[in-house]
């Protein structure tokens, strides 16, 4: 998953996957280095808290990121969910206000603080991410194991930890300037100081901490699921 205002979340495949599910599901096959695939899908990400960050300081209130975080702990877990992909929330006007009424439309309670509607958020999106990885596993055959989380959003490690029990997967999440650091060392391999991709990537691995998050209570997030994929059809 590369994880900033939006969320990419794929892997990376010898050749494009052509199929009536791989059109159903909406996934994309992007051409990426040595002729590989990535098949991705795009997913609401992190836009649903930048935004309502911004509304939220247009009104006086200057939460920084590490203080909606620590708000979200404390707010009341898996209350109510909503669809990150929802077209009410591309451009809303407010988007607190779209994310409290979509939840009463939807026959759910609607978030009451800042600090619920940041959690209504990150748990959305990482119950997303449990879809989409399913139909990941459909499309491939095979199971994931591992969910890496790449980009700015990989420091939030509120979401990496719901990510690894709504999935029930291990996380491992960085470096966060994956971008930058994936282009220079291809560039690296085209100049001839590296032999491969492969040598690339130890490279990589061995010069940059990754922070390793493990499923601790995975349970409540089965109904949750339940509820999730009756929410978004």
């Amino acid at each position: 998953i590369s994880s900033g205002t939006w969320s990419l979340m794929g892997v990376e495949t010898p050749g494009p996957v052509i199929n009536d599910q791989c059109r159903q599901y909406n996934f994309t096959n992007e051409g990426g280095v040595g002729g590989t695939i990535r098949l991705l899908k795009n997913i609401g990400g992190l836009w649903l808290v930048q935004q309502s960050r911004r509304s939220w300081s247009m009104a006086g209130r200057d939460y920084g990121w590490t203080e909606l975080v620590r708000m979200a702990e404390k707010a009341p877990p898996l209350r109510s969910l909503i669809d990150p992909d929802h077209a009410d929330f591309v451009a809303p006007v407010d988007m607190p206000t779209a994310i409290r009424e979509y939840c009463s439309r939807t026959g759910q309670p609607a978030p009451n603080s800042e600090g619920a509607i940041v959690r209504t958020a990150l748990e959305s999106l990482a119950l997303r991410y449990r879809m989409v990885l399913g139909w990941l596993e459909q499309l491939t055959g095979g199971r994931i194991e591992t969910i890496h989380i790449v980009g700015g959003g990989s420091i939030n490690q509120l979401l990496n930890q719901m990510t690894a029990d709504a999935c029930n997967r291990r996380v491992v999440a960085g470096p966060v300037e994956a971008t930058a650091i994936g282009n220079v060392m291809m560039q690296v391999v085209a100049s001839g100081g590296i032999g491969s991709i492969a040598e690339a990537r130890e490279v990589i691995r061995r010069s940059f901490d990754v922070t390793e998050f493990t499923p601790q209570n995975p349970t409540p997030w089965d109904e949750a699921f339940g509820r999730f994929e009756r929410l978004v059809g």
